[in-house]
């Protein structure tokens, strides 16, 4: 790799996880978890792994199983080298 060039990537992203609400009350945090992984590797396609923060699986589960969030904002950093897309929670700087 050339010097000075970074080949990793950082992208904020709000991931849309209403569509777990669709089918039954149960294991709907589950789901947007499976969703998020899903929405990752669709935007990082070269993603062979996708690694999820605790902090973002704990926002998720914040609300028990019955009531994740709708949506949620996260950065995505994706390691070109080793194809590995992390998934973190988003903060806001104000």
């Amino acid at each position: 790799m050339a010097a000075g060039k970074s080949s990793v990537v950082r992208v904020e992203h709000v991931v849309p996880l209403s569509r777990v609400y669709w089918k039954g009350r149960r294991n709907r945090a589950a789901r947007a978890v499976r969703l998020l992984k899903e929405y990752v590797k669709r935007h990082f396609k070269k993603a062979k792994r996708v690694v999820i923060n605790s902090e973002v699986n704990e926002y998720i589960w914040q609300r028990s199983v019955e009531k994740p969030p709708r949506r949620i904002k996260v950065i995505i950093s994706f390691d070109q080298d080793e194809e590995v897309a992390k998934v973190f929670l988003a903060r806001d700087r104000d």
